[in-house]
C-alpha cells in the first residue's frame, strides 16, 4: 500500500506557510524547489520541507490536510516547532 504525505513547506525567513498532500514527497518538494508548478509557492518562494507526516490512506490524509488548512496559524508553528525545533529544510533528509 502506498504512502500519502501531508506537509508543510515555509520560505527562507519562515513567514509564509504552506500545506500540501502527496503521494512522493521528494519528487513534489523537488517540484517546489524547481518551480515546476506556478502559483502560491512559487509566487512566494515557498520551498522549504518544514513538516511532514505519513499517512496510510489518502482519505485520512486528505482529513488531515483539511484538518491542518483550518488550524489557527499557532497551531502550525507549534507543529512544526515541536516536530522540527530548529526549521530546517527537512528536504536533505528524506
Amino acid at each position: 500500500m502506498a504512502n500519502f504525505y501531508i506537509y508543510i513547506l515555509s520560505n527562507k525567513e519562515n513567514g509564509v506557510l504552506y500545506i500540501g498532500i502527496t503521494n512522493n514527497l521528494e519528487k513534489r518538494v523537488w517540484e517546489h524547489k524547481e518551480k515546476v508548478v506556478k502559483g502560491f509557492t512559487n509566487k512566494y518562494n515557498v520551498d522549504k520541507l518544514v513538516y511532514y507526516e505519513i499517512a496510510n490512506d489518502p482519505t485520512n490524509a486528505i482529513a488531515r490536510e483539511k484538518q491542518l488548512k483550518a488550524g489557527s496559524r499557532k497551531k502550525k508553528l507549534d507543529l512544526i516547532s515541536k516536530f522540527n525545533p530548529r526549521w530546517v529544510d527537512l528536504y536533505y533528509q528524506l
